[in-house]
């Protein structure tokens, strides 16, 4: 007696099937972990920025805005140096006119929140790091629309190009809540936010890294691009750190603000950058432009660690200790009864702030009165 062979079933979640040839659903298995490891990073950025918050002194905050020449040069190198440096990259280098434009969108994003994180390990100033950041998005929301006008109409229309402002907003409030919080925490609690501001240093550091990688696992598809986009994105972070510097340097800023203003001026908002392109451009464009966000992201982290490893070896070579980030003024050596700061080579007395909220000036000229 013949027997006959039980047809094999379909899986259960195909959706269509002709008898024993079934079509599986597509996987979402990538986007759906792409929105879980967005929500946590997003979650664990806003704990970092609350701890940075820890460090915030209310009162060299708002001399910083009062008299923001530091927020000033900033904005020079964010908005002057950045753009017309990716426009001259992309010249130099002859790439394609979506290339240059990825390149272009990406010197004209604002800071990054990572400069605040990198800066409080290398002791620059926190006051005017998260001041930068605020402004410089802020900022963003006119200057983004005016440079993409001027660097990117030989390649393509302005109009083209959709600004995520919504997504502007929400780093903006993901930035400046937590850090109200922590300055708040800091005010009430300073012996709590000292723990808090050491917990959340270590995991700042770590979370760079974990978004690095987890970019780089997620939109590994895309790492197949000319060698041109590769030096590009190698150098560029290295030229706004550099450029950064030196013109805070040229305008007369001590050494712990040139610092500052480098990590800001080098340290794009690389988020953005990848939110304008997928709002963009077709997927076939994005073949060729969306890895450029990552790579610049993985070298401005290359720079931020050698930065960092390289001050943190020179002050255990020379003895160095990190600042008292309590404290109301900078660290300074006393001798017979004269103060000077140490770490700054050059003076600038505008941005000092006694603890009644004067000005550095009027200290001096009350001290010139007592003499005899």
């Amino acid at each position: 007696m013949a027997t006959t062979a039980m047809p094999a079933l379909c899986d259960s979640l195909s959706t269509v099937c002709s008898g024993t040839n079934c079509l599986a659903p597509p996987s979402n298995f990538n986007a759906i972990l792409s929105l879980v490891l967005s929500t946590v990073l997003t979650i664990m950025l806003a704990m970092v920025m609350f701890s940075m918050g820890c460090t915030v002194d209310t009162k060299k905050l708002l001399g910083h805005l009062r008299r923001p020449w530091g927020i000033f040069i900033g904005f020079l190198c964010q908005f002057g140096i950045m753009p017309f440096t990716a426009f001259a990259l992309s010249l130099a280098f002859g790439v394609l006119p979506v290339q240059a434009i990825v390149i272009i969108i990406m010197g004209c994003c604002p800071g990054g929140t990572g400069s605040n994180i990198i800066c409080y390990w290398l002791d620059g100033d926190m006051d005017l790091s998260i001041s930068m950041t605020a402004c410089s998005s802020i900022m963003a929301l006119g200057m983004m629309p005016l440079c993409l006008l001027i660097y990117t109409s030989i390649w393509t229309s302005s109009s083209t190009i959709q600004i995520p402002y919504d997504s502007i907003g929400i780093t903006l409030v993901s930035l400046l809540v937590p850090i109200a919080l922590g300055i708040y925490v800091k005010r009430r609690w300073p012996h709590i936010a000292k723990k808090i501001l050491k917990i959340g240093s270590i995991a700042g550091f770590a979370l760079i890294i974990i978004i690095a990688v987890v970019g780089g696992i997620l939109y590994q598809s895309s790492w197949t691009i000319a060698p041109s986009l590769w030096i590009i994105g190698t150098i560029y972070p290295f030229i706004g750190f550099g450029l950064g510097f030196i013109l805070a340097r040229i305008a007369g800023q001590p050494w712990h603000r040139c610092r500052t203003i480098a990590l800001e001026t080098g340290f794009q908002n690389s988020q953005l950058c990848s939110t304008i392109v997928q709002l963009s451009f077709s997927p076939k464009e994005l073949e060729v432009m969306f890895a450029f966000p990552l790579i610049y992201s993985i070298f401005q982290l290359v720079v931020a660690v050698i930065s960092v490893g390289g001050y943190q070896g020179y002050k255990r070579v020379f003895g160095i200790s990190s600042p008292d980030r309590d404290s109301e003024a900078p660290s300074v050596e006393g001798g017979d009864g004269e103060a000077k700061e140490k770490d700054y080579a050059v003076e600038n007395s505008a941005f000092e702030l006694d603890e009644n909220a004067n000005s550095g000036e009027k200290e001096k000229s009350a001290n010139k009165n007592t003499q005899l």
